[in-house]
Formats: C-alpha cells, sequence, structure tokens
C-alpha cells in the first residue's frame, strides 16, 4: 500500500487587513513580522512550506520561501485553499492563517497526522465551531470547494461545513488566538510577555 506523502504547509496571507491598516503579513509584534510566528511553526512541522496571497500582498523578506500567487478576485478565504490545492499536484495542505501568533507544532502536526477516513478535510473545531482556516485539506476539497471559492459569496464556514469534514476538537483556545485589529496586537504582545516571565529562572 502507498505511503501518503506529507502535506505540503500553506501559510494564508492573501487578506486585505483592513481593521490593522494593511497586510497581517508585516505588521510588527515582539519585534519580527507576524508572519513569522506561524511560519516558523509550520516549517518546524513539514519540510514544504508555501505562502499563498494576492498579488499585491505586502510580505517581509523571507529568503527561501516560495510564495504561490492566488486570483486576484474574489476576496474570498477559500480562494486561498483552492488554489494551493490546484498547485500542489495532488498532495495535500496543512492550512494556517497568518494572523494565529501563538500557533503550535504540537497542534500542525496534529492535522497533518489526522486520518480523515472518508472526509476531504481534517479542520480544527472549538466548541463544536469550526475553524475552517486551520485544517490538512486533501485533494478532493479542491474540487468540492472550487465553486464557491469562485462565487466568493457563501460564508467560508458554511462552505466548509457542506464538504462534512472530519473535526479536530481543540481543548486550548490560545493556538486560536487572532490578530485583527491595533487592540489584538497589544494584547498579543502582553500574552507573549506574560509568557516570558513565566519562563524566567
Amino acid at each position: 500500500m502507498a505511503v501518503p506523502r506529507e502535506p505540503i504547509g500553506v501559510i494564508l496571507a492573501g487578506g486585505r487587513g483592513r481593521r490593522i491598516g494593511g497586510s497581517k503579513a508585516v505588521v510588527e509584534l515582539c519585534g519580527k513580522p507576524l508572519i513569522r510566528y506561524p511560519l516558523e511553526a509550520m516549517e518546524a512541522t513539514v519540510s514544504e512550506v508555501r505562502i499563498v496571497a494576492k498579488a499585491d500582498t505586502e510580505l517581509p523578506n523571507l529568503p527561501g520561501v516560495t510564495v504561490w500567487i492566488e486570483p486576484e478576485h474574489p476576496r474570498h478565504p477559500l480562494v486561498g485553499i483552492v488554489q494551493a490545492l490546484g498547485l500542489a499536484e495532488g498532495r495535500s495542505v496543512l492550512v494556517c492563517p497568518v494572523d494565529l501568533p501563538f500557533m503550535t507544532t504540537g497542534l500542525l502536526g496534529q492535522l497533518a497526522r489526522a486520518d480523515p477516513g472518508d472526509a476531504p478535510a481534517v479542520i480544527v473545531a472549538y466548541r463544536g465551531a469550526l475553524q475552517p482556516l486551520l485544517g490538512c485539506y486533501h485533494s478532493r476539497a479542491g474540487e468540492l470547494l472550487a465553486r464557491v471559492a469562485r462565487q466568493g459569496k457563501v460564508p467560508v464556514r458554511e462552505a466548509v461545513a457542506a464538504i462534512d469534514p472530519r473535526l479536530l476538537e481543540l481543548e486550548d483556545p490560545q493556538a486560536l488566538f487572532n490578530v485583527n485589529s491595533p487592540d489584538d496586537l497589544l494584547q498579543a504582545a502582553a500574552m507573549f510577555d506574560r509568557r516570558r516571565l513565566r519562563t524566567k529562572p
């Protein structure tokens, strides 16, 4: 029996970042670009990592990281996922949004190794609520989501729920803390400060 190939890690960075004033990828958190946090966790989990973004997305200098360009329209989170699946040549894609600074290799590893059974994807859920931009999508999911992605009208959570993914229930929600606004950025910095204080000898 063929051994499934490791998924390709994908950081989704194509959003406008309106509430934070521009591309989230370049926003600085504790001295480094926000994208670095999930990117480093992803690089420690799988051997191949890509960034999916719009052609005009501002990105920091990331030597050695390949950027896959998603279509300009529509502006919908599924566009990046479907584009990644189309470029992955039959491989699964392990996706994570750009704005999760507390992402862990443990959670990404769980997703990468999870057996989907007959489902086209394994998606993180917290208290039953899908987190559709954090999951491992298998090649069949691209076909199931392509039409909805092109239309760009159906809410992403509703569209992903409709393909009946397997859910990976998360107990600790901190990995899901996302930075959408300047206040979120301040809160994330305070959380990192508290972590540093706890780990000081």
